[in-house]
């Protein structure tokens, strides 16, 4: 795949310092877009468009890694305008009627939830299509394969175009300053399901470069996911003795925050940026996470 023809666009997400990223992919029908990041990003998702030679409208093809806010708040909008959207068969019907996942937000993050994410509308059933593992999706002279890869969210996919994959969330957060960071938030995290599934897609010969929603271009997959496998593992096994003596998250958040410190440290992050990442709130989310899995393993 000539990677001229894919854009990556940053979302300049506001509301921590995680990189989100659309990617614009150019097809001989016209414009093709991979992950819509949340509908609080709408407008500077647009102007990226435009920088590239397009309108919102023309984007009639979308392609959704998963639906949580950050990977597919902003699909509805497209919708709106006529396109078609390919997402993993469990996420259909979140995506049609989103008034539970909107909830769920709601209860999360209150009065923050429009200035960090916008809201979500349904999308109708005639526009959104369930894509099956390993089925192609052709778009002119584009052909995008479906690889389901749960382990993070079980409505999980990661969508390969040639030599390219764009993996979601499947390849963790890229940190600019070198750490690769494993976002594992509830209710669907199972770390040998998603260290199975980075197998999965490893074994794919063709595929020698990645385009992670949260970092962009990865150059050296094996390595990268050899890192972000350590840290999976790591995060989990941290976690495990503080479920198994029935502490509660917010008494795990202080020396989990502190190992995680150490690691990100040691990784090239500075203070400052360290400091700047754990205001993100991440990590308590991570440890609900994480006890939830061990709740579902060890019962």
């Amino acid at each position: 795949m000539d990677l001229k023809n894919i854009h990556p666009i940053d979302l300049d997400f506001k509301g921590n310092d995680l990189e989100i990223f659309s990617f614009l992919v150019e097809s001989d029908e016209g414009p093709v877009l991979v992950e819509t990041g949340p509908h609080s990003c709408l407008t500077t998702l647009e102007a990226g468009i435009a920088a590239l030679g397009y309108k919102l409208t023309d984007i009639q093809h979308v392609f959704l890694s998963h639906i949580h806010l950050d990977h597919a708040g902003g699909a509805w909008c497209f919708a709106e305008h006529g396109a078609q959207i390919y997402l993993h068969p469990l996420g259909y019907k979140h995506m049609h009627n989103p008034e539970k996942l909107l909830a769920s937000a709601l209860m999360i993050y209150g009065d923050k939830m429009d200035s960090l994410w916008g809201t979500l509308k349904p999308i109708p059933a005639e526009q959104l299509h369930s894509v099956d593992d390993g089925q192609v999706i052709t778009i002119g002279n584009l052909a995008f394969t479906s690889w389901h890869t749960p382990g993070h969210a079980k409505h999980h996919t990661a969508w390969q175009l040639e030599n390219v994959l764009f993996t979601g969330d499947l390849a963790g957060i890229k940190r600019k300053e070198g750490p690769i960071i494993p976002p594992c938030p509830p209710p669907d995290i199972d770390i040998e399901l998603w260290v199975l599934n980075i197998d999965k897609v490893l074994a794919i010969e063709e595929i020698d470069r990645y385009y992670a929603t949260h970092g962009a271009l990865i150059s050296n997959p094996a390595q990268h996911m050899a890192k972000l496998k350590e840290s999976l593992i790591a995060f989990a096994d941290f976690i495990k003795p503080y479920y198994l003596k029935n502490i509660p998250a917010q008494e795990i958040l202080l020396p989990f925050s502190e190992y995680v410190t150490r690691r990100l440290a040691l990784q090239g992050m500075t203070g400052a940026q360290i400091k700047i990442f754990m205001e993100g709130g991440a990590l308590l989310a991570d440890i609900f996470g994480l006890l939830r899995y061990w709740s579902k393993k060890l019962s």
